[in-house]
């Protein structure tokens, strides 16, 4: 056919440069593809080789000459078109449009102007072979390429009005992604990069994305059975669902945005970054949380988009679970404080509430280790203000004229008394249309949330009483912002209704779905909360009703079932390490009742308990100690003392919780101290701080000399810089 094209006149000659060199006014080799343009593609698609790689995914671009024949001075290196496309003319197309088109620049599509020039070529070449006669096969074949390059330029169009219309709506609403792109901050480009300019953490790591990889499955798996256990995020999508997510006819995974592919990049390196720190991997943790933030620096560069919001917001959120795994609490609430200005943009939705509820469950771990002093917080409010509050209130219905809370994502989120911790009443809770393991899980927040304030309360009557000299609990710690709401609706949100609101609404789910599944992360915590609220009895077992015991054991029995269970980002390690203190009280008081011989009895049902109880809690406290020593100083809950090897003294406790390494929470510290006077209580409280700072001090030495603790110390101080670049670059936009 290209023989029958030429006899008519010359071959149609064309420029020796290609559009992009002769644009940019650099030197072109004149290959297909060129060296400047397969180096553009390496670096955007993050390859290491263009082997195997269609030319036409190039956008290499070699437009018609001015005049036809040879271009003076330069007919060596002008060349027939059909040499450009590597065969006949009809041939290389075909072989383009089957492979699904040119992923070029951020949108994977081909430009308009190159669609449409290729377009007028179809239409030339189809007046030709018209005339020929016998060809109505071949002019077939090139409607239906006309076709195909008709529904690429109107993808383009739709994706293009899309970006116009959010760019349009956030201008109007205000906030972190409203800047036009000329007036964002220049990206610094990362240093620490491969030969292509790929960041290394990236590189390294892309193959643990992929769903077939047997070591990113298994890093998945430790995510999703521990933190993802009480959090239930739904699925990070595949780029397949992606694209069926848009809704934009034609749409196909290469032809996806780059920044959205970075957002969905860094949901996926969030989520084994936490598999990995979870399993005790922690230098490749922290590679992979490296990604993270690489990838989140590239999805920034534009808008974000409603589409890719709620994956930005989470990857955001995971990051500072990651944080407060690692002890650093000034990048948690950073990054914390990021998620929840991109809530704040999002629709009244149902994977909005699920977020907000995470965020609220884990805000209530940070409210117990700070014991409700925003004082003692960092001050992040110059780097990452607050979000802004919505231009339009809105009304309020019934329920939040009632609590006095908006219900609404973006007003939670942006609600002042909300910057540091959600507190109040809970509003995901309250939410009826909210799906309901959110609401569950936002009513054990409240719940932990009341408990602590009752804990400073007293705290606060102990060193009254016993005039000591523990340090001033402010007054602000115990008649809080939930400590109000819960007083102005006690019968409704009261610490023990909220755990049985929360169960109820559990069962409704479970019932509801049909799944095998049970959600062991939130019953877990029910468990625990259900044995902390029970007022016990005086009966034969120390003072501990059978439901009391049983829910204490159930707690203690999931976990040594399941260890990843300690790592669920809230306060779920707090619970369990003060139900195994509460089998302590059990254990001391059914020693005391019975005695050395008391409960040596064979056959006896006491004894039997006993044994049990005593068996549950050896296990439970080795299962802590090894938990414990993971953790940072500052995050560590209680140091159990182990049960004397022989049976103590008549008289004697069984085990000795005055050698107990007293939690920093004071919520904590109340199952220790719960059998002691004031004046016991205040002197345990004190001695426990300063053996605190001597553990704190230890642990430090140790560090020092350790050449591992050097390494991952040495990594760690190389990634913040990273971070830090990130959220200096998110304070600018947020800001302006």
């Amino acid at each position: 056919m290209g023989d029958d094209n030429e006899k008519d006149g010359a071959p149609v000659a064309l420029c020796a440069s290609c559009d992009r060199c002769r644009a940019r006014k650099t030197k072109c080799d004149g290959n297909r593809p060129c060296g400047n343009c397969a180096t553009k593609y390496m670096k955007k698609h993050k390859l290491t080789s263009i082997e195997g790689v269609d030319p036409s995914l190039f956008e290499c671009v070699y437009s018609p000459a001015k005049r036809r024949g040879p271009v003076p001075g330069r007919s060596g290196q002008t060349r027939k078109a059909s040499e450009v496309f590597g065969r006949s003319s009809n041939s290389g197309m075909d072989t383009e449009w089957q492979s699904g088109g040119a992923a070029a620049g951020l949108g994977g599509v081909q430009s308009m102007e190159e669609l449409q020039l290729r377009q007028m070529m179809l239409q030339n070449m189809g007046g030709g072979v018209s005339g020929f006669g016998g060809m109505e096969a071949a002019g077939g074949f090139l409607d239906s390429q006309q076709a195909a390059i008709q529904q690429q330029l109107n993808l383009i169009q739709q994706l293009q009005a899309q970006q116009n219309l959010n760019e349009r709506s956030n201008a109007h609403q205000g906030g972190a992604s409203e800047q036009p792109a000329a007036q964002r901050r220049k990206i610094e480009k990362p240093t620490n990069t491969d030969s292509n300019g790929v960041p290394r953490t990236i590189a390294s790591h892309t193959h643990l994305l992929e769903l077939s990889d047997p070591d990113g499955s298994r890093l998945r798996s430790y995510y999703r059975l521990s933190v993802d256990e009480i959090f239930g995020f739904p699925p990070t999508p595949t780029d397949e669902e992606y694209c069926l997510k848009l809704n934009i006819p034609g749409m196909t995974p290469r032809m996806i945005p780059g920044t959205h592919l970075a957002a969905l990049s860094a949901a996926r390196f969030a989520e084994v970054a936490l598999g990995a720190i979870v399993h005790n991997e922690v230098a490749l943790g922290m590679e992979l949380c490296n990604a993270v933030v690489h990838c989140l620096r590239e999805s920034v560069q534009e808008p974000v988009q409603p589409a890719y919001m709620f994956e930005v917001a989470r990857s955001y959120f995971l990051l500072g679970v990651f944080r407060a795994f690692r002890g650093d609490m000034i990048r948690y609430f950073k990054y914390r404080r990021v998620c929840l200005t991109y809530i704040s943009k999002l629709d009244n939705d149902a994977n909005a509430a699920t977020l907000l509820a995470a965020v609220s469950f884990l805000d209530a771990w940070a409210y117990m280790i700070y014991n409700a002093d925003e004082k003692r917080l960092p001050d992040i409010d110059k780097s990452i203000p607050p979000p802004e509050r919505p231009s339009s209130n809105g009304g309020s219905n019934a329920t939040e004229m009632e609590y006095n809370v908006k219900m609404n994502p973006s007003h939670i989120a942006s609600d002042p008394k909300n910057k540091n911790w959600i507190q109040g009443a809970p509003p995901v809770y309250l939410n009826n249309e909210a799906p309901l393991p959110a609401r569950s899980l936002d009513a054990l927040a409240c719940a932990v949330r009341t408990c602590c304030d009752q804990a400073n309360g007293r705290f606060a009557a102990i060193s009254k009483e016993a005039k000591s000299d523990m340090e001033d609990i402010p007054q602000d710690t115990i008649i809080t912002p939930t400590t109000t709401a819960v007083l102005a609706h006690e019968t409704e949100l009261c610490s023990r209704n909220m755990v049985l609101s929360a169960f109820t609404l559990l069962q409704q789910y479970e019932a509801a779905t049909p799944s095998s599944h049970k959600n062991q992360g939130i019953h877990l915590v029910i468990s625990a909360m259900d044995a902390f609220l029970d007022n016990g009895d005086e009966d034969d077992t120390g003072g501990f009703t059978d439901s009391q015991i049983q829910s204490l054991l159930s707690v203690c029995n999931t976990v040594i079932e399941n260890p990843l269970l300690l790592h669920h980002g809230g306060p779920t390690y707090h619970m369990v390490s003060n139900a195994a203190v509460m089998l302590c009280h059990l254990l001391n008081g059914m020693y005391a009742m019975k005695g050395p011989e008391g409960i040596k009895k064979q056959g006896d049902m006491e004894a039997a308990m006993f044994e049990e109880v005593l068996d549950t809690f050896i296990a439970v406290r080795k299962l802590l100690v090894i938990h414990r020593r993971k953790l940072p100083v500052k995050l560590r809950c209680h140091g159990i003392p182990r049960p004397s090897l022989g049976l103590p003294e008549e008289g004697k406790p069984f085990i000795d919780l005055g050698e107990t390494l007293l939690c920093a929470c004071r919520g904590c510290q109340g199952f220790v101290l719960m059998a002691c006077s004031p004046c016991v209580a205040a002197e345990r409280a004190q001695t426990a701080a300063s053996k605190r700072r001597v553990e704190a001090a230890r642990e430090a030495e140790v560090e020092s000399s350790d050449d591992i603790d050097k390494e991952l110390d040495d990594l760690s101080n190389g990634f913040n810089l990273d971070d830090d670049a990130l959220l200096g670059m998110l304070s600018q936009l947020i800001q302006t």
